[in-house]
């Protein structure tokens, strides 16, 4: 995927958005509603792969935890941090993005917050609903949640299997996400293409205080971040782990710069092993616990969606009581988890909360286009994240092992 290109999309949309709304004139915005079914195509094909490739992610990734007694203490206590870290970043993003919004120019919605599907259902039926019926009408109907639950049962169901048939639902569902992943990166090259055709129409009608709540969003977004590194992962590591927070920095600079320049775990993975044997981690924890990590522990991710989400729902004037949120709080935490090796999966990926809240996934377009700043952020601290794993697993494991 071309980020540059991306880019260029972008400003070429925001400004004919932007110059038609200043403006007010009708050729200008005639161009600016012309061009909006080239995003309506670009949203439709990611629409079109996102089900699917989420439930093979999703699958894989609870097929690689297997069976947690068997991991061992160690396996345990990985997917424990994991997802203890997950919580708060999720918190977090929503957290802080609803405070920077609060100081931001109101923006008139670009979709009639009338014609939204925002009314939450009551808490049991919210959780009845969490079963589908029908797994499949589940997916035609778009309740990307329920779908994932049901992949999540049928993946934990799969891990009982002997193992040759374990494996091989295994291997036909990392084969069908490998080939899924492949569509989508043919997909994202159109990108350029499909965020002008997203920016135009969205702007011409928000006007520039858009831009200026989008600017907010980015700065938020790693303010967040780095907060979750300073209040959450590095007290983890200090207090469970035993590693001072200076030692600890100063180890795992090389995986913090090589994860926010390739926006990659799997490629940081070769940096993470190194760094974590001279930070003292035991080698039988760190080579399980650091691929572990970097197939589905994305805080950094959960924290991005998260504050994505608050802003979309901002954007198109989508109110979030409590009960939209503990739902969207629910999807992210799985979805976030499963993020694919695509760029801009956090992305991607998020289309299960917004469907959700009622959120129009139109808004990802906006967000692909200015992506290519959080992602290097968010990937930096997914790093952190798995260094974080490994020396605070470790340390307890010993501890243990000692007791």
């Amino acid at each position: 995927m071309n980020t540059r290109a991306i880019l260029i999309g972008l400003v070429l949309g925001l400004g004919l958005g932007v110059a038609a709304s200043a403006t007010g004139s009708p050729m200008l915005l005639w161009a600016a509603e012309a061009v909006e079914p080239l995003g309506q195509v670009f949203l439709r094909a990611i629409q079109m792969v996102v089900i699917p490739l989420v439930a093979a992610v999703v699958f894989v990734g609870v097929g690689r935890i297997g069976n947690l007694h068997k991991l061992g203490r160690l396996g345990g206590l990985s997917v424990g941090f994991f997802w203890v870290t997950t919580l708060p970043a999720i918190l977090i993003g929503m957290g802080v993005t609803s405070l920077a919004l609060s100081f931001t120019a109101p923006v008139p919605p670009p979709t009639d917050v009338a014609v939204l599907d925002t009314q939450p259902p009551g808490v049991v039926d919210f959780l009845v609903n969490l079963i589908p019926r029908n797994p499949v009408q589940a997916a035609a109907d778009g309740s990307l949640l329920s779908v994932l639950i049901f992949v999540v049962l049928v993946a934990a169901a799969t891990t009982a299997l002997p193992a040759e048939k374990r494996r091989t639902l295994t291997s036909v569902a990392e084969t069908l996400g490998d080939a899924l992943i492949k569509l989508m990166n043919w997909i994202l090259w159109t990108a350029p293409v499909g965020v002008f055709g997203l920016a135009a129409p969205v702007v011409a009608k928000t006007g520039i205080a858009m831009l200026q709540n989008l600017a907010v969003f980015i700065v938020a977004v790693v303010a967040g971040l780095f907060i979750l590194k300073g209040l959450v992962l590095l007290p983890l590591v200090w207090i469970l782990g035993k590693v001072r927070p200076g030692r600890f920095i100063r180890g795992t600079v090389g995986s913090y710069t090589v994860g926010f320049t390739t926006t990659t775990s799997v490629a940081t993975l070769p940096m993470m092993l190194k760094e974590a044997e001279k930070l003292g981690v035991s080698k039988g924890s760190f080579t399980l616990v650091l691929p572990l990590a970097a197939s589905i522990n994305r805080p950094g991710s959960a924290l991005f969606q998260s504050a994505s989400l608050v802003f979309l729902a901002a954007m198109y004037g989508v109110p979030l009581d409590a009960g939209l949120i503990a739902a969207a709080v629910l999807a992210i935490f799985l979805a976030s988890m499963t993020v694919a090796p695509v760029p801009s999966a956090s992305i991607v990926s998020m289309v299960p909360a917004l469907d959700v809240v009622g959120v129009p996934v139109a808004g990802l377009g906006i967000l692909l286009g200015v992506d290519r700043v959080p992602d290097v952020f968010r990937s930096a601290t997914n790093v952190i994240g798995h260094m974080s794993a490994a020396t605070t697993v470790d340390t307890m494991t010993r501890k243990g092992k000692g007791s």
